[in-house]
């Protein structure tokens, strides 16, 4: 026998008694010390903890452009590699007999509502619009902006970061887990998917290490999801008549952005002690049906034939450069103000900044999604998690930016759409087509598919932080510790936007330049997991040719004399 059984037992050291009790001390408290000098830093030197920050963020963009575009690339290539190969497709993510725990609709709806809705009802109108003003074609003078000819190139630069790389994050780590969880019996964290590299090691403090960046990255991604919220949240509030909550540049005051935390942040928490079963369920169901109540109201009152032809071309433009996209750097020639210069820096603000994003929110997503995703197979896996995900978003993105576009464009519009904040695109165009009193309808109804976006994400990350820090455990997790990160996460963006200031989106760059920082360790466990999972995938194949275990129910063949 040339093959021994994989490693089955990952034993971590938890608490016995007392505050922490069931939980990893290690991972817990350095977690929470970090996350807690972050906020206090922020709050007691606010313009010190930006300069810095916004240092080493610059050093990371500047340095780190080929890191991060191609091992997208590389997530990309093992999902789909694994999905469509015959043998690796049809394995389960769990032993046989295992059934998924939800229905289809369920499980997309919680892991859609988790992963991206937010940012959706922010950037579904507002990146089409700006890359129909500029993108790199634009910048080599190819294309002017702006115009009729320009949609085509909005929407391929917006379907890749929303299309199948940034959906391949979530999937990699989702997959990984999954797998190593539910088919060797081994805890439901991080540290779990790089055991065919490290083996028993990671019962120490390399493991320990391994699951404090996740918990870091997931507080720091999910703060950049919540940030974006808040302010678009706050808009909605004021579109609907509240006052007070913004300042003079239309972004969301002190006032403005406390109000919001305690509503979203105090409704998280209330979902998060109900469980994923409940309140999260519950919540995903609800946003997801008046999700496509909203994408129904495009359809039906926008513009429809416009957004079918931006979907369509949309689609088809990104595939057909999906292998450039995906590989292609571009690098400054040193000199102010060149092409090739505006390029960098239009990179570095868009693709490398989403990827990092989308990096620092996988350890959270892809957590979540292999705690709902027990029993599907990898092919499965891959056709809902990263495909259909994205086809949504690109759907999206098709009929609410493709609206404001065309209202734009040929509707009269003028500056009413792309002259607001971000935020308050959404609310801004509605109102444009419905008149005020219609218009105030429809901002209601977007205000509360918002909110349960938020809250979604918010007890979802609460949940999962704890799972990590609980060495896997999805059981019930002890109250003070889902207020602490109820409470904590709500700090982070809450400090990370009044410490930026409120003023030109100085607020939400604080909270984009620590996620990029917090992102750039777990990449690097991201990368492994690749190399992980795969080496995982291949020895299983020649464990079943040679009888010898591979997963926790196998009965082991006897060996032949």
């Amino acid at each position: 026998m040339n093959i021994k059984p994989p490693l089955m037992d990952l034993p971590i050291e938890t608490s016995e008694s007392g505050f922490y009790s069931g939980f990893s001390k290690s991972v817990s408290i350095y977690s929470k010390i970090i996350i807690a000098i972050l906020v206090m830093w922020a709050i007691v030197f606010p313009e010190q903890a930006g300069r810095i920050l916004s240092t080493v963020n610059s050093f990371i963009l500047a340095n780190t452009a080929y890191w991060y575009v191609w091992i997208i690339a590389l997530f990309l290539i093992v999902c789909f590699t694994l999905a469509i190969i015959p043998a690796t497709g049809k394995l389960r993510l769990g032993v046989d007999g295992d059934e998924p725990e939800f229905s289809d609709f369920s499980w997309f709806a919680m892991m859609f509502g988790a992963a991206i809705g937010v940012g959706m009802l922010t950037w579904a109108v507002a990146e089409p619009v700006y890359h129909f003003k500029n993108n790199p074609e634009v910048i080599a003078g190819l294309v002017e902006g702006s115009t009729a000819e320009n949609v085509r190139n909005a929407y391929k630069w917006s379907n890749l970061h929303w299309g199948f790389g940034a959906w391949a994050c979530y999937g990699l780590v989702g997959m990984s887990l999954a797998f190593f969880t539910y088919r060797r019996g081994l805890p439901l964290t991080m540290r779990s998917s790089l055991t065919p590299l490290f083996g028993k090691a990671l019962s120490g403090p390399l493991g320990s290490l391994i699951d404090i960046v996740s918990v870091v990255a997931t507080i720091l991604g999910v703060a950049q999801a919540l940030g974006f919220g808040v302010e678009q949240f706050v808009a909605g509030l004021t579109r609907i008549g509240i006052t007070g909550l913004l300042t003079e540049s239309g972004t969301a005051n002190t006032l403005g952005i406390i109000i919001a935390l305690v509503i979203i942040m105090g409704a998280a928490t209330a979902s998060a002690l109900s469980g994923v079963g409940k309140g999260i369920k519950l919540l995903s169901n609800m946003n997801m049906i008046l999700s496509f109540f909203l994408l129904a109201f495009f359809l039906i009152f926008g513009s429809t034939f416009f957004g079918l032809q931006a979907l369509f071309f949309g689609i088809w433009d990104y595939i057909a450069a999906l292998p450039q996209l995906m590989f292609d750097v571009f690098r400054s020639d040193g000199v102010e103000g060149s092409v090739a210069t505006k390029l960098e820096g239009w990179q570095g603000s868009w693709s490398v900044f989403y990827w990092a994003w989308w990096i620092a929110f996988a350890p959270f997503v892809g957590l979540f999604l292999a705690r709902i995703s027990k029993g599907r197979s990898i092919r499965e896996f891959v056709l809902g998690a990263i495909i259909i995900p994205s086809i949504m978003c690109f759907i999206w993105f098709s009929f609410a930016g493709g609206t404001a576009i065309d209202l734009t464009l040929n509707g009269g519009a003028g500056d009413t759409i792309f002259s607001v904040p971000d935020g308050d695109k959404i609310f801004a165009m509605v109102v444009y087509m419905l008149g005020d009193s219609l218009g105030w309808i429809m901002s209601l109804l977007i205000v509360v598919l918002l909110l349960t976006y938020l809250v979604t994400t918010a007890d979802s990350a609460v949940l999962i932080v704890n799972t990590i820090n609980a060495a896997g455990d999805e059981g019930p997790k002890a109250r003070p510790h889902i207020y602490f990160w109820g409470i904590a996460l709500g700090a982070v963006v809450g400090a990370l936007l009044i410490a930026g200031g409120t003023g030109s989106g100085g607020g939400l760059k604080a909270i984009q330049t620590a996620m990029v920082i917090g992102a750039f360790p777990f990449s690097i466990v991201m990368v492994l997991q690749c190399f992980a999972l795969v080496k995982a995938v291949v020895n299983d194949s020649k464990r079943v040719k040679e009888g010898v275990q591979s997963t926790m129910d196998d009965v082991v063949a006897t060996p032949t004399k």
